[in-house]
């Protein structure tokens, strides 16, 4: 793309978001690549398609693990569809939020925006604990022998603190030295997962490819007690569906940094499809490495967390390879998490533009020097490190984060469904055709499939977070945020309100960067 061409993009991106209201504040650095790094980082098939293996193998052995891959990864590539097309036709940085205000009100995009909110922050420290013990464990404990057993709470938590306070300096010093490591973290999980993939299959001496397609019963004792014990199939395969749900989560990255991304309405629809498709491919080639390289496909099933690193470190390869194997996963943890931060963030930041949160009139502030949100960065530094603090409910609020993703994904969905053809007339390049609404349907079926599998036993206590949640977004609500939140600028008076702000508001930023 020519100099004049890319200039004539920019233009074209910052009027559209002029159509809706806002200024361009943030800087648009991000290309095609680097807006798929971000949901593809965030996903981060190193993550959980390691560390929650055991929920899908556990369950019913090879077939689940699978099976339960490709059916809960085409899951979400059904819901990244219809987001996508909502993306295309509103490219801003508050994603699902100012998708629900625009196609189901303001009430609606309110509720959106705290389930999306939470769901983030919960990946981002779930993430950081997972940096955290990984780094214990493959470093500090294969590579350096150092006796970690000892440490606890109070270790756990400086950690994390020094973790997350690097992942907001580096998000506070803008978006360009932010989008490289990004950009590198995507290479990253491909190579790694590559590189592991092949080690798997190289060290075992069997390759039994009939192992992907047995049905064990290893729910209860025969699986560790990752899951209680059931004689249902059909139950114990949706449990299995956690193991890839868990994984496909924040997608919704590449829509959280729409503002950032040149030519925003066809790259960040291809940022979520690319993300959420070779996580699929990667993860599932990588998974069923796994299944043939267990060396007891029956016993392995009890080793629960520990089921993929006990089989590292009885691997028969080089010990440097290994260290190579170990550093990139806990490397692609960090930047997973990294990632995490920038999409929060900019969620922070368009919703406190629009008055939801307490303190709006900060978290909405950029910095003029290095064009990004940065009283956003440190609020969503701060309540990611909180969150890990009370660590009794950690574990089933860190599984939980799935579930208040996709609820917010599916909420705009639902809207869309029922705006299209109404109130719902302009959509942008990446449309689903007589696709759209049939797509929209399963992708909330699917949603209230994942709020019930996701609230069975262990992981029951988040009935009560999700009941406490919703009383307690509607108190706010009807008690306060109802008169009080404007929401974002929807009709035309509302927009053309905003047209002089918005030019103070430009042309304050490029005072400042001359």
């Amino acid at each position: 793309m020519t100099d004049r061409s890319e200039q004539d993009v920019l233009e074209a991106d910052a009027a559209a978001l002029h159509k809706m209201g806002y200024a361009q504040e943030l800087s648009r650095r991000m290309h095609g690549f680097s807006n798929f790094a971000v949901s593809f980082s965030i996903i981060c098939i190193l993550a959980g398609g390691i560390t929650s293996f055991q929920v899908g193998y556990s369950t019913g052995g090879g077939l689940t693990a699978i099976i339960g891959w490709i059916v809960g990864c085409t899951f979400a590539l059904i819901v990244g569809l219809s987001m996508a097309q909502i993306a295309s036709a509103y490219p801003t940085a508050g994603g699902l939020y100012h998708w629900s205000s625009i196609l189901g009100g303001r009430g609606w995009g309110w509720a959106t925006a705290w389930f999306n909110l939470l769901g983030l922050i919960f990946v981002v420290s779930s993430v950081n604990v997972g940096v955290y013990s990984l780094f214990n464990g493959l470093i500090l404990g294969n590579i350096f022998h150092i006796d970690t057993s000892s440490w606890g709470f109070w270790q756990q938590t400086v950690a994390v603190i020094l973790i997350t306070g690097v992942q907001g300096l580096l998000n506070h010093f803008g978006i360009k030295t932010t989008t490289r490591l990004i950009d590198f973290s995507g290479y990253l999980i491909f190579v790694v997962a590559i590189l592991l993939t092949i080690t798997m299959l190289y060290a075992t001496p069997h390759w039994d490819f009939s192992r992907l397609v047995q049905f064990h019963n290893f729910s209860g004792d025969p699986g560790g007690d990752v899951v209680p014990h059931s004689n249902n199939i059909f139950y114990i395969f949706l449990l299995a569906l956690l193991y890839p749900l868990y994984t496909m989560t924040g997608f919704d990255g590449s829509a959280h940094t729409s503002e950032e991304t040149v030519n925003a309405r066809i790259n960040v629809p291809k940022g979520i499809l690319n993300s959420i498709f070779w996580s699929l491919v990667f993860g599932l080639v990588m998974a069923a490495s796994f299944v043939v390289a267990l060396p007891d496909p029956i016993k392995n099933a009890a080793d629960g967390a520990n089921i993929i690193f006990n089989m590292m470190a009885g691997m028969a390869v080089p010990v440097a390879l290994k260290n190579v194997l170990y550093i990139g996963i806990v490397l692609s943890n960090f930047l997973c998490a990294l990632a995490g931060v920038t999409s929060t963030s900019r969620m922070v930041y368009a919703f406190s533009r629009d008055g939801g949160l307490p303190g709006h009139q900060w978290l909405k502030q950029v910095d003029h020097k290095h064009r990004s949100p940065v009283y956003a960065i440190w609020f969503t530094v701060i309540l990611a490190i909180a969150s890990t603090l009370y660590s009794p409910a950690f574990g089933a609020l860190a599984a939980g984060c799935a579930m208040f993703l996709y609820i917010s994904y599916a909420m705009p969905i639902l809207a869309g469904l029922f705006a299209e053809g109404r109130s719902w007339t302009e959509f942008g390049p990446f449309r689903l055709g007589i696709f759209s609404k049939p797509l929209a349907a399963i992708s909330v079926l699917g949603a209230i499939l994942l709020v019930y599998i996701g609230t069975r036993p262990p992981n029951d206590i988040l009935v009560s977070y999700l009941i406490g949640l919703l009383a307690l977004i509607t108190v706010i609500w009807f008690g306060v945020a109802r008169t009080r939140f404007p929401g974002p600028p929807i009709t035309k008076g509302d927009i053309a309100a905003r047209a002089a702000e918005i030019v103070a508001e430009e042309q304050a930023l490029k005072g400042a960067e001359n």
